[in-house]
């Protein structure tokens, strides 16, 4: 089974570490059921369905499907979270780590597109413990661009007058990449990846990659 279905650029990887085989591939069949039909409107059956397992069998390994979704939102959080931090720490100038960082965290967006319209999009139907959990997740992601955006100014390499302001809006343009990416699409992840950084160099006064945004 894929990740989330023929439209998904890299099946399954985000999931790898998930064991055992029974709990990752309920989490795959729960993913491709809230991308196609949205988590209110999914049913325990559909998902067992999907995994080629009995409605009894989910509950072996999840005791809901709220906490089906808790799992894939964690994950997905998890991935980017360490796709942010690993590009704030690579030691390189603010310029290339700001370049770094989009497109690492727009690439996965449009490789994980599906997966990332759960995690995104979905978030408002976690319990509040879960939803609590994975808000301070999130809140990581948007306190590691500010960082890059704060150092940018400092070393005189961006123009940026609201910091928080344009953190926000650089986050909502790159996750909203997962809303529409198609991987029979005109560009590939790398190239949405590369497109976006550009355009978020721009944004802040920076200078991108000319090459890259051609």
């Amino acid at each position: 089974m894929t990740e989330t279905g023929p439209d998904e650029a890299v099946p399954g990887e985000s999931f790898g570490g998930v064991t055992p085989d029974a709990a990752r591939r309920l989490l795959l069949a729960a993913v491709e059921a809230f991308a196609e039909r949205g988590f209110h409107a999914t049913t325990t059956r559909d998902i067992a369905s999907r995994a080629g397992m009995s409605p009894a069998a989910l509950y072996i390994h999840y005791r809901t499907k709220e906490e089906l979704l808790y799992h894939i939102s964690r994950v997905g959080h998890e991935r980017t979270v360490c796709l942010l931090t690993a590009a704030e720490q690579s030691g390189h100038s603010v310029t290339e780590r700001l370049d770094g960082a989009v497109r690492d965290f727009v690439r996965w967006h449009a490789a994980h597109h599906t997966t990332a319209r759960v995690v995104q999009y979905e978030l408002a139907a976690l319990g509040a413990e879960h939803y609590a959990e994975i808000v301070t997740m999130r809140r990581r992601t948007e306190e590691v661009l500010r960082g890059l955006l704060a150092d940018g100014v400092s070393a005189g390499e961006f123009t940026v007058p609201d910091i928080p302001g344009t953190a926000v809006a650089v986050l909502s343009l790159c996750i909203d990449v997962a809303r529409w990416f198609r991987t029979d699409g005109p560009r590939t992840p790398e190239e949405i990846g590369a497109l976006y950084a550009a355009l978020v160099l721009r944004m802040v006064g920076g200078e991108p990659r000319e090459a890259d945004y051609q």
